[in-house]
């Protein structure tokens, strides 16, 4: 990283923001609250414009104030999860669904099999017993649909690998096409029975993914120096971290965490984050992208760095950051033997 218009500083740990910092999944987010726009008959940029970065409990209870607070927690869950299913729908149902081999297939391997997103939309195939008669099955040429799945029960699978992103594998290459036609033909089946917003979403790949630099930061910050501060509740917090390859850190502060007395632009998600972590937030750096979160890190305390990942440059560049760069690519962290983390910053 050039000296030149470089700054350097220290600090105890590490807060993020998540999406537009982290991740970007504005796509399916920008989808979700169009969808809501629509169902409430508002006009989805309006909508969108005045929901970025702040909780979404927050933002259906001025969209949506028929909501009783008994149903809050239900409503937030149901949003998100219609977030992850935009992010989904292109790869699970979508164009996307047919481009690759079944070892990655995206409908076995997509964290909706996982159980991170909803469930009444996922699709998981099951796992049958091992059989004594696969390995003697042999066919020298394609066999009927029909006979595929008799094969499928008699079929022998190699134990799947119990890390993410890993399907069944199969002991005949056959098998792996059969298995794979199957795989597919019950994907249609249930793209059959989508709604008419879950089908426009499979038209369009608006699918999570990880921003410029992110994986080199974090992996320089040592454990226990760094946390997740982000208006995304549960479900969609922790499944858009867990699409881009990202493990949540044992201090995740979501928007639904009872802790908390308010969200961005409020201080609180970066001073309860602080906290867990045990330091002070005014000796912490904060990453955010939002002119709501830039302001939440700037009343923790915190020296505050602005990514132009999600916003034009004149949006966020007079809202208090420290700093203000093209993403973390212009960051350099390391940490010296005193415990502190030094940072360098390429304006």
């Amino acid at each position: 990283m050039s000296s030149q218009n470089a700054h350097t500083f220290y600090a105890d740990a590490v807060l993020f923001d998540m999406d537009g910092t982290l991740t970007d999944s504005i796509a399916a987010v920008e989808a979700a609250w169009g969808k809501v726009a629509k169902d409430i008959g508002q006009d989805p940029a309006y909508v969108i414009a005045a929901t970025h970065g702040k909780r979404a409990v927050d933002n259906l209870a001025q969209f949506k104030p028929h909501i009783k607070a008994h149903e809050m927690d239900d409503e937030v869950q149901n949003f998100e999860e219609s977030i992850l299913f935009f992010a989904d729908a292109y790869n699970m149902y979508g164009p996307g669904s047919q481009r690759t081999s079944p070892a990655s297939s995206p409908v076995l391997n997509s964290p909706l099999s996982s159980g991170s997103a909803t469930p009444d939309l996922s699709f998981s195939p099951s796992n049958s017993a091992p059989s004594s008669r696969a390995s003697s099955f042999v066919s020298p040429r394609r066999p009927s649909f029909a006979s595929k799945l008799n094969n499928m029960l008699t079929m022998s699978v190699v134990p799947e690998v119990a890390v993410y992103g890993q399907g069944p594998q199969f002991e005949d290459s056959i098998m792996e096409e059969d298995q794979q036609d199957i795989v597919m033909f019950e994907a249609n089946q249930k793209k059959h029975v989508l709604e008419a917003w879950q089908q426009e979403a499979t038209s369009v790949d608006r699918s999570v993914r990880i921003l410029p630099g992110v994986k080199r930061m974090m992996s320089s910050i040592p454990e226990g120096r760094y946390a997740v501060a982000t208006s995304g509740a549960k479900t969609y917090a922790y499944g858009c971290m867990t699409r881009v390859g990202i493990t949540p850190p044992k201090i995740t502060i979501t928007a639904d965490d009872k802790r908390l007395k308010a969200g961005k632009p409020a201080p609180d998600p970066f001073l309860l984050a602080a906290r867990e972590l045990g330091f002070s937030a005014t000796n912490c750096v904060v990453f955010e992208d939002s002119p709501s979160g830039i302001r939440a890190g700037v009343a923790s305390g915190a020296t505050v760095i602005a990514v132009c990942t999600s916003h034009e440059r004149k949006h966020i560049e007079h809202v208090g950051a420290h700093f203000v760069v093209d993403n973390m690519d212009k960051v350099k962290c390391e940490s010296c033997a005193d415990g502190r983390l030094k940072f360098t910053v390429q304006l």
